[in-house]
Order: C-alpha cells, then sequence, then structure tokens
C-alpha cells in the first residue's frame, strides 16, 4: 500500500486529481507516465524559449514522478523486471540532471522516447492481467 501512496502523491505533483481515487494500479501508472512525458514536453519548450525558472520546475517534476515510479516497484514480484526498471528510472534521473545543466534537447528526446516505450508497453498490461484492474483502495 505503501507504493500505492507514494504513486498517488507524484500524481499530485502534476495537478492532474480526478480519477485517481477510483484509478487502478495500471491505471495509476500510466496516468504517471502521462504526467512525466507532459512535464518533458514542457521541458523541451521551456529550453527553447529560454524559461531557466519554468524549465527547472518542469524537471524537477519530472524527476518526481520518475522517483514515484521506482518508489513503486515491487522487488519481490517484480524480479529481474523490477530490478532492470529500477537501473532505468536510476538513469532517466540522471539525464535529467544533465539536461536541466546543460539544455540538451538530445538528452531530453532520448529519456523521453524510451519513456514513451514504457508507457506504451502499459497499454497492453490490463489484458494481459486483469485482476490488476481492479481500483486502488486510499483505506488501509
Amino acid at each position: 500500500m505503501r507504493a500505492n501512496s507514494r504513486a498517488i502523491q507524484s500524481y499530485g505533483d502534476v495537478k492532474v486529481g480526478t480519477g485517481v481515487a477510483n484509478a487502478s494500479n495500471v491505471q495509476l501508472i500510466q496516468m504517471l507516465f502521462d504526467g512525466l512525458l507532459e512535464s518533458m514536453s514542457a521541458t523541451r519548450g521551456h529550453i527553447q524559449h529560454k524559461n531557466i525558472q519554468e524549465k527547472s520546475k518542469s524537471i524537477a517534476r519530472a524527476s518526481r514522478i520518475v522517483l514515484g515510479l521506482q518508489g513503486a516497484l515491487d522487488f519481490e514480484k517484480g524480479g529481474d523486471l523490477a530490478n532492470n526498471l529500477n537501473e532505468l528510472y536510476g538513469y532517466v534521473t540522471r539525464r535529467l540532471l544533465h539536461v536541466n545543466a546543460h539544455n540538451d534537447l538530445v538528452a531530453l528526446d532520448e529519456i523521453q522516447g524510451l519513456m514513451r516505450e514504457i508507457r506504451d508497453a502499459w497499454e497492453g498490461v490490463p489484458a494481459l492481467v486483469p485482476q490488476m484492474a481492479k481500483p486502488l483502495s486510499l483505506v488501509n
């Protein structure tokens, strides 16, 4: 349940609250990826317009979402997949710091592409594991 709370908190950071209470675990993860991709797109615009303050805010929001995704990993049930995602999320966090320091749009494209691939993979998860589509319980 702690992982779900972290994910909900991270999702709240992207300022989209409707539907979170009734979202399944899979839907919540998809929403987190949507918020992450949105933050990365905003970062691109802020870099292009040389809006440093807003760029830093959008990168900070993206970083919080990645940390939320990383914190929601279940290493006992997830095995190698969870370990690989953990390493990938660590890499994405480091690259976001690089993007922030160097306004590197190529690095931003790289991590945005990686995260889009994973988001797209989550589209098929409900069909593979229907029991995961149950709504989250916000009460212990």
